[in-house]
């Protein structure tokens, strides 16, 4: 059994660079190799939280923006981690139409991603973005809308059952949390509380007292009163407060064994133990603290994190997780060296076209998931669409011919002098990251392709033709493979 001070090996190194990143770079996995976990997820977390804001004069300029800084992050660790947020958070510009207040959210998830969980809900609460979104912006008194209320548990907290399918709250919880929200409302600098718009219980006695989970959470008959200080703009923070004190059918923090759960889902594996993500809470305290950097930690030194590292052929049970599109397009313009070209980003070969529009070929826009609920994750990445898009965007990528950084250019990658067909292979698959993540049957045609079914024993990179053709085809033959879209 291993824990934070057993040391990396480079397919360990590669795995947690991947996953925690976008590419696993051979510098970089250099670096990891041989270092122990604890001190080398200190050192991915060990970033400062900066600042980004995808903006523009429209929706596809800010989307390449931040397309643009996922290529050459600070910390890829902090952008990876933004995206999960964004998902969780899920906001559309579909809706909100306006790309300065999605910025302004995108900012606020770089800013607290990877601190606190109570204050990034608390400030979600009031991000103007979301209340656009989840219409706080139209809760008011007389009607107060529930939109955020049954989202704010179903979502962004609780979940709607707990790990035994148990209820975590019920309409009647929904009715009263929306009466915490009404009178809410923004303007360009700030969001506020519209003391005329908001529902006083003076005003409403039928409505009765602010009390929620009379029923569940482990409150008791009483529930628990979220005016405890005073009515106004503070209740929706207490709100929250009550919410991370929510336990379960089974005694556990209702909470943090969710967001646990979600983030094993996303740096880990799909379908996660329930055990594993209560060791999680346990080992980093998170279900008191609600501190978000220990229970990353806790999950980068686990042995079950480093399970689907292993080699090919997999065991039966093997847990892979599918790229997010997002993840497939950077962390191939990462491992290849490459850029895009122009304002408007597109890539430089093949059919030349955007990455805006490769990108939603393939089923995922940044600032526009297509719901509440965010992307549907794993398979629901993959359909005879979107495969076809990521193929053409590998074909397109390998394409790219010039001198420059939005070019393909192999010879910065690998040895050109090399002429036996199994080690040209192997030196692809090292760039790409997909050795030992490729089975032999899977190796041989690739083999095959390189040799015309073995008529050519030898082959001669420093040939244009065949390095243009073969070469080139080999590369974008691996970024098409099964094991290539896989973590």
């Amino acid at each position: 059994m291993g824990d934070e001070n057993s040391t990396l090996s480079n397919a360990e190194a590669r795995h947690l660079l991947r996953r925690t990143g976008f590419g696993a770079l051979p510098r970089d996995i250099a670096t990891f190799t041989g270092t122990a976990r604890g001190d080398a997820a200190d050192k991915l977390l060990a970033f400062r939280p900066q600042g980004f804001r995808p903006s523009g004069r429209d929706f596809n300029a800010a989307h390449n923006k931040w397309i643009k800084s996922l290529i050459k992050p600070r910390s890829p660790l902090q952008a990876k981690l933004v995206l999960f947020w964004h998902d969780h958070f899920s906001t559309a510009i579909a809706k909100v139409e306006d790309v300065g207040l999605m910025g302004d959210q995108i900012t606020l998830l770089y800013r607290e991603g990877s601190g606190n969980f109570k204050t990034l809900v608390k400030d979600m609460n009031r991000n103007p973005a979301m209340m656009e979104f989840l219409d706080t912006v139209r809760n008011r008194k007389h009607v107060p809308n529930e939109n955020y209320a049954r989202e704010l548990q179903e979502l962004f907290t609780l979940g709607v059952t707990d790990f035994a399918g148990q209820p975590n709250y019920t309409q009647d919880d929904i009715v009263q949390i929306a009466r915490a929200f009404t009178g809410w409302d923004y303007d360009r600098r700030s969001s506020f509380l519209n003391d005329d718009e908001h529902d006083f219980m003076a005003a409403f006695p039928g409505r009765g007292p602010k009390v929620i989970y009379t029923t569940v959470g482990g409150f008791g008959p009483a529930g628990r009163s979220f005016t405890v200080n005073g009515e106004g703009a503070q209740e929706i923070d207490a709100v929250i407060d009550i919410i991370c004190q929510h336990t379960d059918s089974q005694g556990h923090n209702t909470v943090a064994r969710r967001i646990a759960h979600r983030l094993l889902e996303y740096f880990a594996y799909p379908d996660p133990e329930n055990q594993f993500a209560d060791d999680m809470v346990a080992t980093s305290g998170f279900a008191t603290s609600f501190e978000i950097t220990p229970l990353l930690r806790a999950i980068f030194v686990d042995d079950r994190f480093y399970t689907t590292s292993a080699p090919a052929p997999f065991a039966a049970g093997t847990k892979k997780s599918v790229k997010w599109p997002v993840d497939y397009v950077v962390s191939s313009l990462r491992l290849l060296g490459m850029r895009l070209k122009g304002r408007d980003q597109y890539v430089d070969g093949g059919s030349g076209r955007s990455i805006f529009d490769q990108l939603s070929d393939m089923g995922q826009l940044l600032l526009d998931p297509p719901s509440v609920f965010g992307w549907d994750w794993e398979t629901g990445w993959i359909s005879s669409a979107t495969l076809l898009a990521r193929f053409d965007f590998a074909r397109d990528l390998t394409s790219a011919r010039g001198n420059g950084g939005t070019s393909f250019r192999p010879e910065r990658l690998m040895d050109l002098g090399l002429t036996d067909p199994t080690e040209i292979v192997n030196a692809v698959t090292d760039v790409l990251g997909v050795s030992d993540q490729l089975t032999s049957s899977e190796r041989q045609a690739l083999v095959d392709y390189l040799t015309d079914s073995g008529t050519n024993t030898s082959i001669d990179l420093n040939d244009d033709t065949v390095r243009n053709t073969k070469l080139n085809g080999l590369f974008a033959l691996v970024m098409q493979s099964p094991a290539y879209q896989l973590h």
